[in-house]
């Protein structure tokens, strides 16, 4: 039997990453593998047939716990013997790498124009680059894409963000697969339940419905989304869905005259009923690597519009993304021309784009073929 390493700070179900690591390792497991899990501490059960092997966290800040981890295991990953070793990041040495943050001066760059020009976004620089968790996390990300058999990115933007900031890449093994959110929670509904939702949330007498999600307002694109609401006819309202206190996003509609037209949910537990009621669902991303709440959105038969710093606008028409999400006139003008089109129909997956958990099953049998 193959003895195969899983490396992850934290295993836990809660988190994009670490919930994918865990059903990966239970998968694998399912395999008939011997799978570890390597990671400095444990928040849940492992699943079934998987064997934890706790590295420990020392009571330090979070660069000091960073080098940790990648000591320790790189350590374990020595000593275990393995026919096969993946890691999700900040891990110098591993046989299968997955990238789903992209590369860090990618994020930097993009993310940047989330903050206002001038002192602001110079003092958001400035901290950033000078953060001692920063400056090792960046030689980590370098150490491990020079040392890895192959690496996959989460979407085709990633992909093309790690090729930029690392020019080495392009003679690797470098491939997408995308995550798969769970499409059976997500389907279209006919004008009449559309209806029954929209008199439901007290939106009878509204001509647009725009809707977004997000925890981080600024990196999800909400100020020039609300700028963009002031460009709009009054009878467009925004909707935004996240738990995040609105703070200056609040203050700002307010300025522009906007509060009666901007509603903040806080968390939306069902999130497929908002989507269904809304007109356009638009998230202007400065940064993200593949959002779910896209496919998810258009799996409910919703318009969508999005930015090209979003890797799932892969799955959108080029008249759908916005090439900077900061232009607010522009992205008024994609919100009118999607409302003004037909709703989609039923959103089927790409043929021949890999995605969700298959993928790295026999990519793993293959390398373990291979090695």
């Amino acid at each position: 039997m193959s003895r195969v390493a899983l490396m992850l700070p934290k295993l836990s179900t809660y988190g994009g990453v670490e919930g994918f690591a865990h059903r990966l390792a239970g998968a694998l497991a399912a395999d008939g593998l011997e799978v570890d899990f390597l990671c400095a501490r444990q928040e849940t059960p492992a699943p079934p047939g998987v064997r934890v092997v706790a590295l420990g966290r020392p009571p330090l800040g979070r660069a000091a716990k960073i080098a940790w981890f990648a000591f320790a295991a790189e350590r374990a990953r020595r000593r275990g013997g393995y026919a096969l070793t993946c890691s999700m990041g900040k891990t110098p040495r591993q046989d299968l790498l997955r990238m789903s943050g992209g590369p860090l001066s990618k994020f930097w760059e993009l993310s940047s124009r989330a903050y206002a020009p001038g002192a602001p976004r110079a003092w958001k620089t400035l901290r950033r680059r000078l953060a001692p968790e920063n400056v090792l996390i960046r030689l980590l990300e370098r150490q491990a894409l020079e040392h890895q058999r192959v690496c996959v990115a989460v979407s085709h933007r990633v992909r093309d963000w790690l090729l930029e900031a690392h020019p080495f890449l392009a003679g690797r093994d470098l491939r997408v697969i995308y995550n798969r959110p769970d499409l059976t929670r997500f389907s279209p509904v006919d004008e009449a339940e559309r209806a029954a939702l929209r008199r439901a949330m007290g939106l009878d007498g509204q001509r647009l419905l725009i809707a977004t999600a997000g925890t981080n307002f600024a990196l999800k694109g909400l100020e020039p989304l609300i700028r963009a609401l002031a460009l709009l006819p009054g009878d467009a309202v925004l909707h935004v869905a996240g738990g995040r206190n609105p703070g200056r996003f609040g203050a700002l509609a307010r300025r522009l005259g906007l509060e009666g037209r901007v509603t903040f949910l806080g968390r939306v537990e069902d999130m497929a009923a908002l989507y269904r009621a809304c007109d356009v669902f638009c998230l202007p991303s400065f940064y993200d690597t593949c959002s779910n709440a896209v496919v998810e959105a258009l799996a409910c038969g919703t318009r969508v519009v999005s930015s090209v710093d979003n890797g799932s606008s892969f799955f959108l028409p080029p008249e759908r993304v916005v090439a900077d999400p900061g232009d607010h006139e522009a992205l008024a003008r994609a919100i009118e021309a999607a409302a003004a089109a037909p709703r989609p129909g039923a959103f089927a997956w790409p043929a021949g784009v890999a995605s969700g958990l298959e993928p790295y099953r026999t990519l793993v049998r293959d390398m373990l073929e291979r090695a």
